[in-house]
């Protein structure tokens, strides 16, 4: 496994990989918020999922890394640094990060951290920031992000139909 810039022709494998990975946190989002809430919430996750880690690995403004395996990439991470308009100025923060569950449990993910965090580094940042859910489904991203060192700030996020 090597890690390398995101190349243009990486983009469709990078989203189709990121549908596959979080496929089971959208499907504990459903258990947790209720059918009727999720379904307003996100009505087509795959679609909006899609178009966001897309936006984001075009954003010039982010610094997109692959995992790669056999030629193809096995997982990503984007990474961004915070400018002076931010409320944490001089800060980054890891944007999304994902393994395609073919390639999990294998130390891929913790090396995307480690090297999106040494990509923050480099570019002067001090401390790093990465959100998550609290939700069963995000349960491994916790366990990364703690053993890498990060600190959990419990925050809570209501939700319901009007």
């Amino acid at each position: 496994m090597a890690i390398r810039d995101l190349h243009d022709a990486d983009l469709g494998e990078v989203v189709a990989l990121s549908l596959r990975a979080w496929a089971p946190v959208f499907a504990s989002f459903e258990t947790v918020l209720g059918p009727a809430v999720y379904r307003h919430l996100y009505p087509d996750w795959s679609r909006s999922q899609a178009e966001a880690v897309e936006r984001v690995c075009r954003d010039p403004g982010t610094r997109v890394r692959v995992a790669v395996e056999d030629g193809r990439p096995v997982g990503f991470v984007a990474v961004v640094v915070h400018d002076e308009a931010h409320d944490e100025p001089g800060s980054g923060e890891v944007e999304m990060l994902a393994v395609d569950p073919g390639s999990q449990r294998r130390g891929i993910g913790r090396a995307l951290l480690d090297d999106g965090v040494e990509q923050l580094r480099r570019a002067g940042v001090r401390i790093v920031a990465i959100g998550t859910g609290g939700d069963p489904g995000h349960a491994p991203a916790r366990r990364t992000y703690e053993a890498a060192g990060f600190t959990a700030l419990p925050l809570v996020r209501y939700h319901r139909l009007t």
